[in-house]
């Protein structure tokens, strides 16, 4: 094994939900490794059109499986776009909308009423494992991940402290594990800064983790949520010491003539890779194979926190989509989606279906044989997926975001994009993605019936909750065309 091993401690409201657990009920209930990326960009890898970072395992995964090409992410940061993932419900309904652990750790965290896909496959015969970064509660809230329906887990509950890629300790069931890198404390979150010392590298316990996980229970259906933190930047690393893109070394791209931030961030990516090579080869000389589906995806769209020497256009990180993390354009929130089951999933498929991450929750209980939770934003994916039934379709996919004013956008179908920016009086722009890729024209002056379907929407699928509200929605301007 590639990484260094640590000892393995044992062990409307409802929008858009249907499922057809009926149909799959009676085939054997599948293994299922969820493997998310942490600010890998729609075109930094391979089978994706990326020229410059190497990712043949990955890229493997895209031969042996299905490749969707509009699939997307929760949201366009971190911890709300892993809220979707988890309850199944969309940015105007789900419990956490935004990044705010480190000035109110309340608004960062799932409630005890909140049914995860970890509760709803652990009810269903699962053991459920989370390896890598959760984010959504601390230990001993009520968002800790025992309570939120995984049986184990292993690594950050502190978001803001993923960012370091050598921290000082990590956690296993609620007890600190310690490593031996130092941190330099950088702010007032304990076990956050920049590591003095390098010595243990997160993602390669992560890795090592998971394959432990996978061997360790073989015999039972098991879901594994792999959460890595690579490429995630070292924000505090980029502003002290000007690069953030941590990783052991960047030997693969040596002999290239990049700056060296550039290197390391190529590096992170193809040894991320590699750890996805010796899950699968894991897998493989198990004999799970054909039992267990495997996706790969990310939480957002490519970041720009490595420092002042690193870009994502170097690297043509979104691919041919406009904006990045943090913004509502497809470059923010479309993300590569590769799955991958022998004998079910055709392999070197493509797939134009439009899906999201909430939708892991009505397609993931749909293969267990069992039911999601109701009023969830979810569709079962099974259809496209094993190339049986028909595929139900969203109405209507929707985002909401809080930085810097508030954002909202609505897709509606493959084709049309609609936004406001940073505020609800925002005019709505309007872009056709079937001839505009890179959303360059706004033709919403040419759509109006379009443009006051989308403004309904904007202000009917959000609903508050205690730490998420949008003042004036509902007085928002209504456009022509809309009575």
């Amino acid at each position: 094994m590639l990484f260094m091993r640590l000892p393995h401690l044992a062990t409307l409201p409802a929008l858009f939900v249907t499922s057809a657990a009926a149909s799959f009920a009676q085939a054997p209930k599948p293994n299922i490794v969820f493997i998310l990326a942490d600010d890998l960009g729609y075109g930094e890898l391979g089978c994706y059109g990326e020229t410059l970072i190497t990712t043949p395992h990955t890229d493997q995964l895209a031969r042996e499986g299905m490749r969707f090409t509009q699939f997307y992410a929760g949201c366009t940061v971190c911890a709300p776009s892993r809220s979707v993932l988890m309850t199944g419900k969309h940015m105007g309904h789900t419990t956490v909308r935004g990044n705010a652990g480190t000035t109110s750790p309340g608004a960062q965290t799932l409630r005890a009423g909140d049914v995860t896909v970890a509760r709803v496959l652990k009810d269903a015969g699962y053991t459920t494992d989370l390896t890598g970064k959760w984010g959504l509660g601390l230990e001993n809230e009520e968002g800790e991940p025992r309570k939120m329906g995984f049986d184990q887990y292993f690594g950050f509950l502190n978001q803001t402290q993923a960012h370091n890629h050598y921290p000082d300790f990590l956690w296993r069931n609620g007890e600190k594990v310690l490593l031996p890198n130092v941190v330099t404390p950088v702010g007032k979150v304990p076990g956050v800064g920049y590591a003095t010392k390098r010595v243990a590298y997160a993602n390669d316990l992560f890795f090592d983790d998971a394959c432990d996980f996978i061997a360790h229970h073989r015999d039972r259906p098991f879901f594994l949520y792999l959460a890595l933190t690579t490429p995630h930047a070292n924000d505090e690393a980029a502003r002290i010491l000007g690069d953030g893109n941590e990783v052991p070394d960047h030997k693969a791209y040596d002999d290239r003539p990049w700056n060296d931030s550039t290197k390391n961030h190529a590096a992170m990516i193809s040894r991320m890779d590699q750890g996805v090579g010796a899950v699968m080869a894991k897998i493989k000389a198990l004999g799970l194979d054909d039992r267990t589906l495997v996706i790969f995806t990310s939480d957002n769209g490519p970041h720009r926190e490595g420092g002042p020497n690193y870009a994502p256009e170097f690297f043509t990180a979104s691919g041919p989509l406009r904006g990045i993390k943090r913004d509502l354009w497809d470059g923010g929130i479309r993300v590569p989606f590769i799955a991958r089951w022998p004998g079910r999933i055709k392999p070197g498929t493509q797939s134009a279906h439009v899906g999201y991450f909430g939708d892991m929750m009505a397609t993931f209980a749909d293969l267990a044989g069992t039911k999601p939770p109701p009023g969830i934003d979810s569709i079962s994916m099974a259809p496209v997926l094993l190339g049986r039934g028909t595929q139900a379709q969203h109405d209507y996919l929707y985002w909401e975001f809080y930085e810097n004013g508030v954002s909202q956008t609505v897709l509606l179908g493959d084709r049309w994009k609609g936004l406001r920016l940073k505020s609800t009086t925002a005019p709505i722009l309007l872009y056709d993605l079937t001839d505009d890729l890179g959303e360059k024209t706004d033709v919403a002056a040419k759509n109006p019936d379009v443009v006051a379907r989308v403004a309904g929407i904007m202000r009917t699928a959000h609903v508050d909750n205690d730490h998420w509200k949008i003042p004036g929605l509902a007085a928002a301007p209504v456009p022509a065309g809309a009575n």
